[in-house]
């Protein structure tokens, strides 16, 4: 693990990496009763030709460091600490998986630990640390649809709050949705935020995954409008979110969008045959189909799969799936195809012009 501390008359320690160890806490630590902490989430990954790769780390280092500061936890040196978690990956290089869709997950961790007091108050005293562990796919026979529970009484995130950071105060309230939700037989939930406006409800994220919405509009020319909620502050920045608009407006097959979704929208494009897939995207699962929106009231909303286009686009030969205008005569499958592009600029199966953040270790 690699590990630093700060204090505010002495700034930080020299970094150190160690055996993983635990860490010692006094009860009174804030990060114990106020919850004053935020994390990252990235992962390094083997390409064909043995390198490591980070898939832009730049993007993570750029959030945190607002997690950070949105807590009045300690601001860091970017450029260092990824140089830091570099080195880290060069001692565990063996632990990193060379198959594709398996790669090694990194957890930066910053907490608010001080002196035996109990009280808010600004950071005084600090502790970051990383740790790493490998993984493997989400799905390791390919894509799976799951269900999202459609939560409109808890809320996520709400304005001027901090659901455009990563911390755990934005993860702990998603446990008993997600409770809810499993009974009804769903693995995640759709968060969907009652603004007192008409339109059902402005639709957010889900518990750990940005969500997007292929819509075929009304009108003459039936255009393909691929929807994501915008980084309004209710929405996590996600970085596999950035990457997934950056392809599809390359794709040239479809509109792209971020903008306000009101439920009722969705609910009217599904009774028309025109809500065609729905899909969430994140570090841990990449691109995760949805087959259903289901309702506290179990009534749901079933949502198109197509098994066969998406496995089509993962058997596609690497470097083919990103390219414009290549979908032509094909089946459709967006998330099927934003799965095989990225796994190719992941593992260095191609050389990305759209992440010319994608770093080497």
């Amino acid at each position: 693990m690699l590990q630093a501390s700060w204090r505010e008359e002495l700034g930080w320690t020299a970094p150190s990496i160690d055996p993983l160890s635990s860490v010692s806490l006094h009860p009174c630590a804030q990060v114990l009763h106020y919850a004053v902490q935020c994390f990252e989430g990235m992962k390094c990954y083997k390409g064909k030709d043995g390198r490591l790769r980070l898939f832009r780390p730049d993007m993570n280092m750029d959030r945190f460091a607002h997690s950070a500061d949105r807590l009045t936890l300690p601001q860091f040196d970017k450029v260092e600490l990824l140089e830091c978690i570099k080195e880290l990956l060069r001692i565990e290089r063996d632990w990193v998986p060379d198959e594709e869709g398996f790669s090694i997950y990194i957890r930066p961790l910053l907490i608010f630990v001080t002196h035996p007091f109990l009280g808010v108050c600004p950071t005084r005293e600090a502790m970051l640390f990383v740790i790493l562990s490998p993984v493997g796919p989400y799905f390791p026979s390919g894509l799976k649809p799951i269900k999202l529970y459609v939560e409109t009484q808890n809320g996520r995130a709400f304005p001027g709050g901090v659901g455009d950071t990563k911390i755990g105060g934005n993860y702990a309230p998603t446990l008993l949705p997600q409770l809810n939700g499993t009974q009804l037989g769903c693995s995640q939930v759709l968060f969907v935020l009652q603004d007192g406006n008409p339109g059902g409800g402005l639709v957010g994220e889900s518990s750990s995954m940005n969500v997007f919405f292929l819509i075929q509009q009304d009108g003459e020319n039936r255009e393909l409008e691929l929807v994501t909620p915008p980084l309004d502050g209710l929405i996590l920045p996600g970085i596999t979110r950035d990457s997934v608009l950056t392809l599809a407006r390359g794709f040239g097959n479809m509109k792209v969008s971020e903008r306000p979704l009101r439920f009722n929208e969705l609910e009217g494009a599904a009774e028309n045959g025109r809500l065609l897939e729905v899909f969430g995207t994140g570090t841990a699962c990449m691109v995760q189909p949805v087959m259903g929106l289901v309702m506290k009231d179990q009534t749901e909303i079933v949502v198109p799969f197509n098994n066969e286009a998406a496995e089509y686009w993962l058997a596609k030969p690497p470097g083919t799936a990103g390219l414009p205008h290549s979908s032509a005569g094909e089946p459709l499958s967006v998330c099927g195809r934003l799965t095989r592009a990225l796994l190719d600029v992941q593992h260095g199966h191609v050389d990305s012009k759209c992440f010319d953040s994608t770093q080497a270790v």
